[in-house]
């Protein structure tokens, strides 16, 4: 047992330590160093330790392997991968899903020729557009007997793409149908089922230990979608959490093996920075990472009871389809257009699509027309339009529910009071999606003079990121039991920060 143990390490170690840079079919061998020694009778020559190493694979070996093959002179002594025979390699790449094998072909030369292998993007296509009794039509110019496949390296890869920029057009030809009032499409929910879209949430602890969550519970509205991560019980505390990544994944059709499907990353963000108190209740507090993501943590101790994450609708398809596993799906940035500035009117045409709602119902849902941006309205790279005036009181918008935010976790349910979330859609002259927000939001009260013919405590609701501010001032009326909007400004970006400190002040100004 010790010798046929020992014999199986040192041949072992004679294949990690071999040459890859072997002669093959339709290829000339590059010239041997001349402290090599001759190759002997029986086919072999020394190794670099000194051993044996054979150069002749078994028959149809080299015809079969030469396209994996690199014109490099030797592997690196460091990296350990490079030097494993390509066919083990080929055979821990199998196990791999699409999106994790299309970023592992960017590594180096020699892993995107083993990351194109016919033999695993068959497999891929197959289990999710085939069936295992279907079997691809030989090519015309393919001799009898020989495989389309074989005679086309790279054939599969590129049949699986472009059936996926298939499936892309016709998704996209469904979403062409748009709501005016919102800009958006009216089919976004349906596509997302239809293509048995889901979301994954990753978490990356401190001690480099993963935590994947499959969501919980969605919830869809006419331009937003909130996801709920609960974990039953299995997520760490919230100090032990160093990041959050947010993935958009379609399952296959048929998941043989217990492949993962195809996994867009849509947003990443490091838990450590500072985040904001944002409400409490008597089981959970609630606290903001991110406009789009809150974490709740159990009142008494710091373990993480659930994650929810809300959606803007306007291209989520494209970000949950579209994105690799390390890059997010973007569509090139800029300045957005603040179209011709009339010295006497200022900026006209915009539109503005509001819904303040929880989990489970609407609170307030406003389409407002022909917005304008006065004279003077852009300072500081912010273009300012007043949505509701304070002093028109026909402006003025009631709230149609209580301003709460409903939610459950495990056997655990709750609601906290005075958040809900926001989503707000402006659109431009064009009527084109110009900034969108889906976060979460908090009623803090206000200082300063209280509303004119209003009798009531007055608060404020806000919210600020990169692309602009919204600013709204509410009154309760204590009488009716309900509030009441007396005041709405949004402010959009229309030049970048100049620097981050400028960014944090306006973080710090909507938080004060």
């Amino acid at each position: 047992m010790a010798a046929g143990r020992g014999s199986f390490l040192l041949s072992f170690l004679e294949g990690l330590s071999r040459n890859r840079t072997e002669p093959n079919c339709g290829r000339t061998a590059p010239a041997a160093p001349q402290s090599r020694a001759a190759p002997g009778p029986t086919g072999s020559e020394s190794g670099p330790t000194g051993g044996k190493r054979q150069t002749n694979p078994p028959n149809g070996e080299v015809c079969r392997w030469k396209e994996y093959e690199t014109d490099s002179t030797s592997p690196s002594v460091d990296n350990f991968m490079e030097r494993l025979p390509p066919e083990i390699v080929l055979k821990i790449l199998s196990y791999l899903d699409a999106s994790s094998l299309f970023c592992v072909s960017h590594v180096s030369k020699t892993f995107h020729q083993l990351a194109a292998a016919d033999e695993i993007w068959r497999e891929i296509y197959v289990s999710d557009f085939g069936s295992q009794s279907w079997r691809p039509k030989p090519a015309a110019d393919a001799s009898p007997g020989v495989d389309s496949a074989a005679a086309r390296p790279g054939h599969w890869k590129k049949t699986y793409f472009r059936t996926i920029g298939q499936e892309v057009n016709k998704w996209r030809s469904k979403m062409r149908d748009v709501n005016p009032n919102s800009g958006l499409p009216r089919s976004t929910e349906r596509v997302l089922r239809s293509l048995k879209v889901s979301w994954q949430l990753t978490l990356t602890c401190c001690s480099g230990r993963e935590i994947t969550v499959e969501p919980s519970r969605a919830h869809f509205f006419q331009s937003s979608a909130i996801v709920f991560f609960s974990g039953d019980g299995r997520l760490p505390r919230l100090g032990q959490v160093r990041s959050l990544r947010l993935y958009g994944v379609r399952e296959g059709r048929s998941l043989r093996g217990g492949r993962p499907g195809w996994r867009s990353l849509i947003l990443q963000l490091d838990a450590r920075t500072r985040c904001c108190f944002f409400g409490r209740d008597q089981l959970v507090t609630l606290r903001r990472l991110q406009p789009a993501v809150t974490v709740a943590t159990w009142r008494g101790e710091d373990t993480v009871a659930f994650v929810m994450v809300t959606l803007h609708l306007h291209k989520l398809v494209e970000r949950s389809l579209l994105g690799s596993p390390v890059c997010p799906y973007s569509e090139p940035l800029g300045p957005p257009p603040v179209g011709k500035l009339d010295p006497e009117v200022g900026l006209q045409g915009y539109s503005l699509h509001l819904v303040l709602h929880n989990t489970g119902s609407e609170i307030m849902k406003g389409y407002f027309r022909q917005l304008c941006c006065c004279p003077g309205g852009i300072q500081h790279g912010l273009l300012e339009i007043r949505v509701i005036s304070r002093n028109n009181v026909s402006q003025h918008r009631s709230l149609s529910g209580v301003i709460e935010l409903p939610w459950r976790s495990e056997a655990m349910e709750g609601s906290v009071e005075n958040c809900c979330v926001m989503t707000l859609t402006l659109l431009d002259d064009s009527q084109k999606p110009l900034w969108c927000v889906s976060s979460s939001v908090a009623v803090v009260g206000a200082t300063g003079p209280p509303p004119l013919d209003y009798a009531g405590e007055h608060f404020l609701m806000r919210h600020c990121d990169h692309g602009g501010q919204v600013t709204m001032r509410l009154v309760r009326l204590t009488e009716q039991r309900q509030f009441l909007v007396v005041d709405l400004v949004v402010r959009v970006a229309v030049a970048a920060p100049t620097s981050i400190d400028v960014f944090d002040q306006r973080i710090g100004s909507c938080y004060s």
